[in-house]
């Protein structure tokens, strides 16, 4: 886990995504030191405090949208390898799984289930398992996603006004972490999905990606910097999903035997015409976004800190 907003001169959280590497202005939302924009290329984008890491950071405490940038599902190594090598030898044949295979750790996790109807009762994945191997469709991904999401708000609120209750004095803690949360959910709520089909010199390639303004606007972006390495890009928008940023990262999960970088621009995929027929109908298939009342109010908020007493 990593930290990704600081809070700028105003109260606002500002995402690392959003801003260029090195110092920053910025200052941590608990402790209030300064922070440094890391943009490499190994770890993830993230923070990193110019003095000594806070408490909450360095114990990993604050808090991160479920099955968003992490697809493990909290599992162990070893309980990984396993089940992606269930899911080789039986999954993708949907032969059953015998209960001598299967480690006290999947079942914990939730990735298996029993199949009630093979006697004796043996196992198969459920759509939970299907992600860390991504092979869940994304329709499903998000049946799966987001009763998590608000189920994470949920116990974040609750913690907070407990805290606030017994007047705790981890109360501005519980601010903070309701507030980075609520922004983060903000983030992929603004963000409109986009699946582009590139006709260049190199041949036809495929992108992903998301943003908060018109498409049109990012397709322009996109062929400027497909020119610094290709001589010709056509560009074909094959499709939209509003309030979809939560399904990118997944994507890529999901396709990435079919990344295809391109020089440092990492987003691209190269699909045959079948699999690229295969990858848009997985994306039709979602269902339109319906907000919920709480996800509209979360829209419409200012993610202001001002008021956090840390």
């Amino acid at each position: 886990m990593w930290l990704k907003f600081g809070v700028n001169e105003e109260g606002i959280l500002i995402c690392i995504e959003d801003i260029n590497r090195g110092k920053t202005l910025l200052k941590c939302p608990y402790c209030d030191g300064g922070l440094t924009a890391k943009k490499g290329k190994v770890k993830e984008h993230h923070f990193a405090h110019n003095d000594q890491t806070c408490r909450p950071i360095a114990n990993r405490e604050f808090p991160t949208l479920p099955l968003y940038d992490n697809f493990n599902v909290q599992l162990s190594g070893k309980d990984l390898a396993q089940l992606k090598l269930l899911w080789k030898e039986y999954g993708v044949k949907n032969y059953p799984i015998s209960s001598y295979l299967v480690t006290p750790g999947l079942i914990k996790g939730g990735m298996l289930r029993k199949n009630l109807y093979i006697t004796p009762r043996e196992y198969e994945f459920s759509d939970l398992g299907k992600i860390p191997v991504g092979v869940l469709e994304f329709r499903q991904f998000n049946d799966v996603q987001e009763p998590l999401l608000l189920k994470k708000l949920l116990k974040l609120e609750l913690a907070f006004k407990h805290a606030e209750y017994k007047n705790a004095p981890d109360l501005g803690y519980r601010l903070t972490d309701l507030k980075l949360y609520r922004a983060q959910l903000q983030r992929i709520l603004s963000s409109r999905l986009y699946f582009l089909e590139i006709e260049t010199n190199i041949g036809i390639i495929y992108k992903i990606g998301v943003t908060t303004r018109p498409v049109i606007k990012r397709v322009a972006e996109v062929k400027i910097d497909l020119l610094a390495y290709c001589s010709s890009a056509a560009i074909k928008v094959l499709g939209t999903w509003e309030h979809r940023g939560n399904v990118e990262l997944y994507f890529k999960h999901r396709y990435q035997g079919f990344n295809y970088p391109i020089g440092s621009l990492t987003e691209y995929y190269k699909f045959n015409t079948e699999d690229a027929k295969i990858v848009l109908s997985d994306l039709q298939q979602m269902q339109q976004k319906i907000l919920s009342l709480d996800e509209i109010n979360i829209l419409e908020e200012n993610t202001s800190l001002i008021q956090v007493a840390v």
